[in-house]
């Protein structure tokens, strides 16, 4: 098996499944493979169908794979903590009825947080308690997904969430057992917090199970860090650009993956405002076609 390259419902807007602003859960499954994707991640649980007959129909029609899924939650609130399990299990229970690996465990974006996005001398930082607490409900949420669904897990530092820092990630994986809880690394969210994705995965290449393939404008991500603004905005304002126009060394990172022998998806993640982004599908394919230019089949 070699490295292969999918997209993600969040290249077309898709963070939350219930915003109006969404385009439909078939339309993104056509327009993913027509820019000539072979796999896709599920969106936030409840945007595509939770039928596996339902969702499992339109995947053959579009000759698409389910690669994995995201529990986007607040991981750093202990009264969200029902909201969480409910995520985690009905992320969980989709993977495995289509057959998929990858369940991403994802900090949500915290107030105490979002304005020192990309600022990590400046970022509020947990006491030890609450981070014990935080620790564990990570802790837990992976296990449930490992040992009860039998999927590779996956954490995703994420700017404006409470694991976000290079320091953070790494004091987590230090912390929890690594039979339970892998990487999922994304490229653009460690650039965006200030650190070097490559040196990071030179480091963790061995842990990393997943990859989330993002860029960085560099300058956008100057203005926003300046201006302190909010993570969504940000995003509104296109610091997350097209693979090979930004910071991201992709070619590195490819070599990387080489070295370490690799193997499995790389998911396409361009998170855009869905009102702002005139061709999510022509995004689509210029990442893809840029991917491939550098080797990434």
């Amino acid at each position: 098996m070699s490295i292969r390259i999918g997209n993600a419902p969040c290249s077309w807007g898709v963070e939350f499944a219930d915003d109006p602003r969404n385009p439909t859960w078939r339309s993104v499954l056509k327009d993913c493979a027509d820019a000539g994707y072979k796999g896709i991640e599920l969106g936030p649980v409840g945007f595509m169908p939770e039928d596996p007959a339902e969702l499992g129909e339109a995947l053959a029609e579009h000759d698409l794979e389910l690669i994995g899924g995201v529990v986007f939650r607040a991981y750093h609130d202990p009264d969200a903590w029902d909201d969480v399990l409910d995520a985690t299990h009905r992320t969980a229970r989709a993977l495995k009825a289509h057959g998929a690996q990858h369940l991403v465990l994802i900090d949500s974006i915290s107030p105490r947080r979002a304005p020192t996005a990309g600022r990590a001398a400046e970022a509020e930082k947990m006491d030890k308690a609450e981070w014990v607490a935080y620790r564990d409900r990570i802790a837990e949420s992976a296990r449930i997904g490992a040992e009860e669904y039998g999927l590779t897990v996956g954490i995703h530092a994420h700017a404006a969430g409470f694991m976000d820092f290079e320091p953070e990630l790494e004091r987590l994986l230090d912390e929890v057992d690594e039979n339970l809880l892998k990487i999922c690394f994304d490229t653009g969210h460690h650039s965006y917090a200030g650190f070097d994705p490559v040196a990071f995965m030179k480091r963790h290449v061995g842990r990393i199970s997943y990859m989330h393939f993002k860029d960085i404008d560099p300058k956008v991500k100057a203005d926003v860090i300046e201006k302190r603004t909010g993570f969504y905005d940000a995003c509104g304002q296109g610091i997350f650009c097209n693979l090979g126009e930004g910071d991201v060394d992709f070619s590195a990172v490819r070599q990387v993956l080489l070295d370490a022998g690799f193997e499995g998806w790389c998911t396409v993640e361009q998170d855009c405002d869905p009102t702002l982004d005139p061709d999510p599908v022509g995004d689509a394919r210029k990442n893809r076609e840029y991917l491939e230019s550098i080797g990434f089949k």
